[in-house]
């Protein structure tokens, strides 16, 4: 259906923003096939001017507002410096030019007038719309897809998940090479043969080429790390070792919970994550082993956060990553509790987990940061059998989410008493690696054992059960 432009309904909004101090930059550039790394802590100097647009298509105008509060914090974790915001009411979206003429030139007097060195969209912009924009506003011109690519670039560091960042942002590329080349020249003839195209037509063709060859080779290289997760995957299963992977919006403090287990249960600096008050600090999939004692360990696996407006191509190209939160026995969801707009993040993430289909998978709710919600919630406490109130920073909110973990985890253990024969030393060994034992004696028969094992394990050593007296 063909999209007809709307007047404004209202005035812009060009209240200039006050930039934050920590805000760093990073070098925008859409043009590179394979982005050269960039710096983490950049010469606050060079940090780049945006102005944000947004375009409101309906009357929800909490929903609209944050959604640009987010953009601003999203410029703010790519390293800019929010100058401005210009938004506009219609009931369409401007075929050619997204916001339309009018607007467009309202928006390109306020780059000018704010010194904007970049201008953002709310929205993920056609191709056409993007070429049509940098021409008439002069300025580079970026999306929130874009721009979402740009901080999983700057925040990527394992091999795989550069990988596929690099997928991501090089399939959002590849239809945005028409007018991205400012030399290039008309097709000349009619004959279709690549002798009588013009010089830029050329520079086209071979980058569309260039970029193509290098998906290919970005997804086996990607399949290969699946295949060799798919091994790790079956023998952790083989050992019986449970994953818990923990899941929602991103900044909720899914790495915080992480970085508090390993201090209070492994105790190694070097198994800690990067943890920082900001959209998609981390975004690398990592996996720590949990030893509680008494054999009731279990994997607790950190994921990449979620967002409103996550692009497609982004949850596509890290699905591999996310097969840990398929493959999971449980999952976390953290939210953050003190931030008003939860239950929409809950939505959020609610309707990305749907599309990973997990919904077989058990679920825990904990909401978290309680501590500053003030006497309004009351923590840590557990709140049924799936909402738990936390706050990670705290020691006594951690041992509660971890009892928690396990009484869900280990709800299938049973209690059980085995004699084996002093011939079957093996079994007893697995049992003292593979269970929590309660009582072990030493008789004429054997090695008289309580243990506290799976059912499976129960049933497996059937023969060696005492009988019930």
């Amino acid at each position: 259906m063909t999209l007809q432009h709307q007047p404004a309904a209202t005035t812009p909004d060009l209240t200039p923003t006050t930039p934050d101090s920590d805000t760093n930059h990073t070098d925008l550039d859409n043009h590179k096939a394979a982005p050269a790394p960039i710096p983490i802590e950049p010469d606050t100097s060079q940090y780049e001017r945006a102005l944000l647009v947004g375009l409101q298509h309906d009357t929800d105008n909490e929903s609209f507002s944050r959604s640009m509060e987010e953009l601003k914090n999203l410029a703010k974790a790519c390293y800019m410096e929010p100058v401005g915001i210009a938004t506009q009411k219609a009931e369409h979206v401007h075929k050619s030019l997204y916001i339309g003429t009018g607007k467009t030139k309202e928006v390109k007097e306020a780059a000018s007038l704010l010194e904007a060195d970049v201008v953002v969209f709310d929205d993920a912009l056609t191709p056409s719309q993007l070429s049509n924009l940098q021409k008439e506003l002069e300025k580079p011109v970026l999306d929130r897809t874009s721009l979402i690519l740009d901080i999983f670039a700057n925040r990527a560091r394992t091999r795989e998940a550069k990988l596929q960042v690099e997928t991501a942002r090089l399939k959002y590329l590849l239809p945005r090479l028409v007018g991205m080349h400012d030399a290039l020249t008309r097709q000349g003839g009619t004959s279709g043969s690549m002798s009588s195209r013009g010089a830029g037509e050329k520079k086209l063709e071979l980058d569309r080429r260039k970029i193509e060859k290098r998906i290919t080779e970005l997804e086996r290289k990607l399949k290969e790390i699946s295949s060799e997760r798919q091994v790790q995957r079956k023998q952790r299963q083989e050992a019986r070792i449970p994953l818990v992977a923990l899941v929602g919006y991103t900044n909720a403090g899914k790495s915080t919970i992480l970085n508090a287990m390993v201090d209070r249960y492994v105790q190694d600096e070097e198994k800690k994550v990067l943890e920082k008050d900001m959209l998609f600090a981390t975004l690398d999939t990592t996996v720590r082993k949990i030893c509680t004692g008494n054999n009731q360990d279990f994997l607790l696996s950190d994921t990449v956060g979620f967002i409103h407006k996550l692009p497609h191509g982004l949850v596509k190209a890290f699905r591999a990553t996310l097969e840990e939160v398929e493959n999971a026995d449980l999952l976390i969801q953290v939210v953050d509790r003190s931030d008003c707009d939860y239950k929409e993040h809950m939505q959020t993430t609610q309707e990305l987990l749907e599309e990973l289909h997990t919904a077989d998978i058990p679920m825990l709710t904990v909401y978290n940061k309680a501590d500053r919600c003030g006497q309004d919630v009351e923590y840590p406490k557990l709140v049924g059998e799936d909402k738990l109130y936390v706050s990670a920073k705290e020691a006594s909110s951690v041992e509660l989410l971890v009892q928690v973990i396990l009484s869900r985890l280990y709800a299938d253990y049973v209690q059980a008493e085995f004699l084996i024969p002093y011939t079957d030393g093996e079994v007893v060994s697995y049992f003292m690696e593979q269970s929590e034992v309660l009582k072990s004696t030493y008789e004429e028969n054997g090695t008289r054992i309580l243990v506290k094992c799976h059912k499976a394990d129960r049933d497996k050593y059937q023969a060696y059960v005492v009988a019930e007296s």
